[in-house]
């Protein structure tokens, strides 16, 4: 996450008030979780929705053992607590698709940080997306970056009638809750295919990177050798 991103979510957080619910899909150990809970004001629930089983723990990292995820969850509490928020996250323990009885309607701001496939992606905007209040947000993550989470945004947000496209920090895409009808739905599909020279950079600096030709990657801007976010 970088600190535009940080800011981002912050600000978003810090906009709620006393009473709304705030949920995080994809916690890993806890730094954007711990943003949300700094930012938020008192009186609003934070809930981070992250299982914890070794899965889906970052690029090429879609299979792990039930031991990393249990390092990952003591990681996720130890860091909480240093960070002073532990009291303020109500965590559910479950893969995103089985937590939506866990959590109540409505959600003012939802954070999607989750699997970054296609179809737990697409579910995740799908499923949890309709649960957002209107003139709520949606965050995404690994938006126009990822190829699974792009595909996803394009399949149930560049055509919707209920999202507005905000902008982005780098990866992090905002979406805005609202009626969206007439010219203000081709403009705002259009915002969205703006991106994709964007996104396709990312994908060209991943395969450069997966592929061991990472000082290449700088002919693309990119530096530092890590993957983009």
């Amino acid at each position: 996450m970088t600190p535009d991103q940080a800011r981002r979510l912050w600000d978003r957080a810090r906009a709620t008030r006393s009473g709304q619910r705030i949920v995080e899909i994809g916690s890993y150990q806890g730094r954007s979780a711990i943003v949300l809970a700094r930012a938020a004001p008192t009186g609003v629930e934070v809930i981070a929705i992250d299982p914890h089983a070794g899965n889906d723990r970052g690029p090429q990292e879609i299979h792990g053992s039930q031991e990393e995820g249990q390092r990952d969850h003591e990681a996720f509490l130890g860091n909480l607590a240093t960070a002073g928020v532990r009291d303020r996250v109500r965590h559910v323990r479950k893969p995103s698709s089985d937590a939506l009885a866990d959590v109540a309607d409505p959600v003012e701001l939802l954070y999607i940080d989750g699997a970054h496939r296609f179809g737990p992606a697409r579910d995740d905007i799908r499923d949890w997306g309709s649960r957002v209040a209107d003139g709520g947000t949606l965050l995404i993550h690994d938006s126009f970056s990822s190829i699974g989470v792009t595909f996803a945004i394009f399949d149930q947000l560049a055509f919707s009638k209920s999202y507005r496209y905000v902008g982005r920090s780098t990866s992090m895409a905002e979406y805005r809750r609202e009626r969206v009808s007439g010219s203000r739905r081709l403009g705002n599909l259009l915002r969205q295919c703006a991106q994709l020279p964007w996104f396709l950079r990312n994908v060209i600096i991943k395969m450069l990177i997966t592929v061991h030709l990472t000082p290449l990657t700088r002919l693309l801007g990119h530096r530092g050798g890590n993957w983009p976010y």
